[in-house]
């Protein structure tokens, strides 16, 4: 058979190339319309000037430059806010390494292929998202009204936020795992705890590792604003000069926890790497 007689068998009517495929332009462009005029009418809705707004940002640098300039950076040499640093790295330290080891038989039995009993699924789901669904704000004043302020009430709030935190991540995690192992163990009569500690563990022990130490650097973070509701710390400081109008104090703080944050965000990106190579 020649080329032509075989050109000529061809279908005419052959598929052509569009940019886009019906009907899933028509979803993409009708969802990002209706987000569009979702924003249009919320400004409308709150009466933002935009321009009033921009505006108000030039303002601010020169707001800054009056009221924040120079920072007082004596006032965070002092040796009694370097120790409100120790005590908000020991906070942070304190309330993740708390959080997260309640948070790991929670996550297990929020997972819903190696959960040790049906009953303890519902218990873990709700705790972990009991946790989650409170700001560390209020927990914190939660805390301060039960046991006043101070550090132990810093602690217990920040230990609260890492249940939440952690436990909603170790329980993806685990639900992410090989299933070989585990339905091995349970095959060979082994327990729930067993099946945990030899089958899921072994699998997870390094993502954990990771979430512990991301965990530890989010809470770093929250402890300035659990120590300036009364849990202490850098917080606590920062809290006082905002209420006496001490302004150039309030920029010495301020960066001192920007510097603080870096260097616990240094560490920890480290310290993740570390533990991405070992695997």
């Amino acid at each position: 058979m020649t080329e032509q007689a075989i050109t000529a068998k061809l279908p005419s009517n052959g598929p052509t190339w569009s940019r886009y495929r019906y009907p899933e332009s028509l979803y993409r462009f009708g969802t990002l319309l209706v987000v569009v005029l979702f924003l249009g009418y919320s400004l409308h809705f709150l009466n933002v000037d935009i321009a009033k707004l921009i505006g108000a940002l030039g303002r601010l640098v020169g707001v800054v430059s009056d009221r924040y300039y120079p920072p007082d950076l004596e006032y965070v040499l002092d040796r009694g806010y370097l120790a409100a640093i120790l005590d908000t790295l020991q906070m942070s330290f304190l309330g993740s390494f708390a959080g997260v080891c309640l948070a790991v038989p929670l996550a297990w039995f929020s997972a819903g292929n190696v959960t040790p009993h049906r009953v303890m699924f519902p218990v873990g789901r709700l705790g972990v998202i009991s946790c989650r669904a409170i700001h560390e704000t209020i927990w914190t004043i939660l805390f301060v009204s039960v046991l006043g302020f101070g550090m132990l009430a810093g602690v217990s709030a920040l230990t609260m936020f890492c249940i939440g935190f952690a436990g909603k991540l170790f329980a993806d995690e685990i639900e992410a795992i090989d299933m070989g192992p585990v339905e091995a163990m349970q095959s060979a009569g082994a327990n729930p705890l067993q099946v945990f500690l030899f089958a899921v563990v072994p699998q997870v022990r390094v993502a954990f590792t990771g979430i512990a130490i991301y965990t530890w650097d989010v809470a770093f973070r929250a402890a300035t604003v659990v120590g300036f509701f009364g849990g202490g710390g850098m917080g606590w400081y920062l809290k006082r000069n905002v209420q006496q109008l001490e302004n150039l104090r309030v920029a010495a703080i301020i960066l001192s926890i920007i510097a603080m944050v870096l260097i616990a965000e240094f560490l920890s990106g480290y310290l993740r790497s570390a533990v991405n190579r070992a695997k």
